[in-house]
């Protein structure tokens, strides 16, 4: 199925069950991530992507989304820091690309083009994950 066919629709309707209202004392985090379950795919920005992919919330559906933008702009400033959602996004676990080989292949493509140098202003350990990332090209669940 292509998930990105569903852009006018919310995890909420793609990723039964609908979640109900987090509690009245949730988290700021918790209220972001039950609202974003309700934002239609083809409305969320990198940030709201970042955020679910982080949380690992509807990976088949949000991996694909935010995998785009990376392949343009690898290291995308998407809230906090340059790379954050490329770092997000390779910090997903194996079996979740294991259902996207494709499109995780697309991205270490994308990855080896990139210089050292680059990779130098990421935050420690990110050279690290991005490196785990691109060893895994056989993953399976």
């Amino acid at each position: 199925m292509d998930r990105l066919l569903h852009l006018d629709r919310t995890l909420d309707e793609l990723d039964p069950p609908c979640w109900t209202p987090p509690a009245g004392d949730a988290t700021r985090l918790v209220r972001k991530v039950h609202a974003l379950r309700r934002v239609p795919l083809g409305e969320m920005g990198p940030a709201d992507l970042r955020t679910l992919v982080s949380q690992q919330v509807a990976l088949p559906y949000v991996l694909p989304l935010a995998v785009r933008p990376l392949l343009e702009e690898p290291l995308l400033d998407a809230y906090f820091h340059e790379g954050d959602l490329l770092l997000a996004v390779v910090g997903a676990p194996a079996a979740a690309w294991a259902l996207l080989p494709d499109l995780a292949d697309r991205l270490r493509a994308v990855l080896t083009t990139l210089p050292e140098t680059a990779l130098a202003g990421l935050p420690r350990g990110a050279a690290e994950e991005i490196a785990r990332f691109l060893a895994e090209p056989d993953a399976t669940p």
